[in-house]
């Protein structure tokens, strides 16, 4: 434990169904306030999808690596790919969708 650094519980009720309670343990900085502690745990759900994403869209999950640098090698080229994939269908939406239409 620092002295600059404090525990924190945070528990989160579901808008869906309020009987669902996700409880959260953070280890930060003592000077961190209630709004910082909540955008970082929201932004959890937002990472696991992206994850997901790559996971079923760029192979992040099909490797089979025994050794660290093999495995960073993998995960930061599934994840580089899912990044462009990502903008490349934003700036289609973005124009428009006939834009897509025309090109099918």
């Amino acid at each position: 434990h620092r002295p600059d650094r404090k525990h924190w519980a945070l528990a989160r009720r579901s808008i869906t169904d309020p009987t669902k309670i996700a409880y959260y343990i953070a280890y930060a900085p003592a000077e961190a306030t209630l709004n910082e502690l909540i955008a970082v745990a929201g932004a959890r759900w937002a990472i696991e999808e992206c994850f997901q994403t790559a996971k079923g869209q760029c192979g992040l999950d099909d490797y089979q690596v025994r050794r660290h640098p093999g495995w960073y090698r993998h995960i930061t080229l599934a994840m580089a790919a899912h990044a462009y994939l990502t903008v490349m269908r934003a700036q289609q939406l973005e124009r428009g969708p006939d834009l897509l239409e025309r090109q099918s």
